[in-house]
C-alpha cells in the first residue's frame, strides 16, 4: 500500500484545470455517468473551478504532486429557499479506482459543507451504477426518487436517480451558509480535509 503521507487533500486551483479535465473528459465522452455530451475544454473547467470556489468547496486528492480524483459542491437550485441545499459531485481517476479516494474526499467534503451551514446534500445518478449507489448509501445517503428516462445519451433513454444526505437536523431561522472563502483556512476546515484522507489506501 502507498504510504498515506504521500496523499494529500486541497482545494483546487487554476493550474489543477487540465488533469481535472483528463478525469472528467471520459465520463462525458463516452459514458452516461454524466449527461454532458462534449467533454468541456481546460479553459471551461477552470471558469467552472473559479466560479464554483467562490461559495463551495472543490478539494482535490494528490499524490506526488498527481491530482486523482477531485469533489465538488455547488448550488442545488437558484432559488432563495433552497439556499440551504447543496449538490454534490465526485470523480475519481482510473488509477486510484477501488482506494477509497471518492469515499475520503467526499467525507472531508461533507465535513466542510456543514461547518458552512448546509442542511443538505444531493446527488443524482444515472441508473443502473451500484458502485455509485453504494459509495454514496455507505456515507449515510438515502434514495428520495428517480427521473425516468430523463436523459437521452449513446443511443438510449436513462434513468437519474437522486438521492439525499442530512448534515444538520432541520432547526427554524437558519443563518445563511457562509462562504467557503470566509472559513477555508480555519482549523476545522483543515480538521476535515484531515479526516477524508486518512481514510484512504492507495495500492503501490
Amino acid at each position: 500500500m502507498r504510504p498515506v503521507e504521500r496523499l494529500r487533500f486541497r482545494f483546487a486551483e487554476d493550474q489543477d484545470a487540465a488533469v481535472i479535465q483528463a478525469i472528467y473528459a471520459p465520463y462525458c465522452e463516452s459514458s452516461v455517468v454524466s449527461f454532458e455530451t462534449k467533454a468541456p475544454s481546460v479553459e471551461e473547467i477552470g471558469q467552472r473551478i473559479r466560479k464554483i470556489s467562490e461559495q463551495f468547496p472543490w478539494i482535490v486528492g494528490e499524490v506526488d504532486h498527481r491530482v486523482l480524483g477531485y469533489a465538488y459542491g455547488s448550488r442545488h437550485n437558484e432559488r432563495a429557499a433552497y439556499q440551504w441545499s447543496v449538490d454534490a459531485t465526485v470523480y475519481v481517476s482510473p488509477l486510484a479506482q477501488r482506494s477509497g479516494l471518492g469515499r475520503g474526499l467526499y467525507t472531508s467534503l461533507f465535513r466542510i459543507l456543514a461547518l458552512q451551514g448546509f442542511y443538505k446534500a444531493y446527488a443524482g445518478i444515472t441508473l443502473p451504477n451500484p458502485a455509485s449507489v453504494g459509495l454514496h448509501e455507505a456515507l449515510g445517503f438515502k434514495p428520495v426518487g428517480i427521473y425516468r428516462g430523463v436523459g437521452y445519451k449513446l443511443g438510449s433513454w436513462h434513468d437519474v436517480g437522486w438521492w439525499q444526505l442530512s448534515l444538520h437536523p432541520e432547526s427554524d431561522e437558519p443563518p445563511a451558509p457562509r462562504r467557503i472563502q470566509e472559513i477555508r483556512h480555519s482549523q476545522a476546515v483543515q480538521e476535515a480535509l484531515e479526516a477524508g484522507r486518512i481514510l484512504v489506501r492507495l495500492g503501490s
